[in-house]
């Protein structure tokens, strides 16, 4: 079967939705899946207000339709809900072909803490976008009950894994920071709440890995932490490796695919109790969910590496992608 996604989250950014991505085609194969993206490489782009990583395709829903004619694909999935999730979206439509999406990113909360749009408002535009779809794929149980609670339909589980050959602990540490280490990972921008984090009273050293539009602003605020940019790959495997807790100050993710990285380092979680943590760590033992995240901080210290990466290694991509194409093809019968 040939699968079409369309997504707006492309590389070069660094994110959940570009890795899920990218792992659940890597899989393609084994299940008879041939993955193909259409992507803002393909389009003229600008910057998104306020988050210039992120580009914005300059596209109509008819160049759309005609690539996607092109392309002739058995299914076509939406990843996101930017301009071409829409173009492609009202070109699946006059054409008559079904579509699955999948709710990756809050975007209702990161617009409302960006500027003074309603979450209510987001919200109903978001239904419409998923409205038609003959499955929307999600997460999370939480996220599901929330979907739903607010008239969504259609929600299906797509969980995420984890490269637990890549992400695993190690001997050395290449951290030159004071211990005990604690770690974010992510996004450096004002929906990951890192201000919550990054004003704690901890002993040791924080360490703060990712870019974003928040970064200069916070390392004049907090000179003591350290800031060390973007990493991928080993090097990003070998920061993880080389932290005691890491810290999750997120309130609006969907799940947190750091959060898999982390555990199968070996490295404990602390975060607030919301969904993303309650669905990841839950009641496993390998994390501390508080309201007081300075106190999570702590106890997270006394998690034994070898409890987290045992779960770690629980969550799979090989999993996800099967999760994924069931979906696909489920729907794809239904047509």
């Amino acid at each position: 079967m040939r699968v079409l996604v369309v997504t707006d989250a492309w590389r070069p950014q660094i994110n959940g939705v570009v890795r899920s991505l990218e792992h659940m085609a890597e899989q393609g194969p084994s299940f008879g899946m041939e993955v193909s993206f259409l992507t803002p490489d393909r389009f003229r782009s600008v910057p998104m207000p306020t988050y210039p990583d992120i580009r914005l395709s300059l596209t109509t829903p008819e160049r759309v339709g005609r690539i996607i004619a092109e392309t002739a694909p058995d299914h076509v999935h939406f990843a996101t809900e930017g301009p071409l999730g829409w173009s492609a979206r009202h070109a699946c439509r006059r054409q008559r072909r079904a579509f699955t999406t999948s709710y990756h990113t809050r975007f209702p909360e990161y617009l409302a803490a960006r500027m003074p749009v309603p979450e209510a408002w987001s919200y109903g535009v978001l239904r419409r976008f998923h409205r038609d779809a003959k499955a929307v794929m999600v997460s999370t149980p939480s996220i599901e009950r929330e979907l739903t609670a607010r008239g969504f339909a259609n929600i299906v589980r797509w969980t995420r894994g984890v490269d637990t050959a890549l992400f695993r602990p190690r001997h050395e540490r290449v951290l030159d920071v004071p211990g005990p280490v604690f770690l974010y990972v992510g996004r450096v921008a004002v929906e990951k709440n890192l201000e919550a984090f990054l004003s704690l009273d901890l002993p040791g050293s924080k360490v703060v890995v990712g870019d974003g539009p928040a970064r200069r602003e916070l390392e004049r605020q907090y000179g003591r932490v350290r800031f060390l940019g973007a990493f991928a790959g080993e090097d990003l495997a070998r920061v993880y490796a080389s932290a005691d807790a890491f810290v999750f100050p997120s309130l609006t993710d969907t799940f947190g695919i750091v959060l898999l990285e982390a555990l199968a380092s070996g490295v404990p979680i602390a975060a607030f109790p919301v969904p993303g943590p309650l669905d990841v760590v839950g009641a496993s033992g390998c994390g501390i969910l508080d309201g007081d995240l300075r106190k999570a901080a702590l106890a997270a210290l006394e998690i034994p590496k070898s409890r987290c990466r045992a779960y770690g290694e629980t969550f799979t991509w090989r999993e996800s992608a099967r999760q994924f194409f069931s979906h696909i093809e489920a729907a794809h019968a239904a047509t």
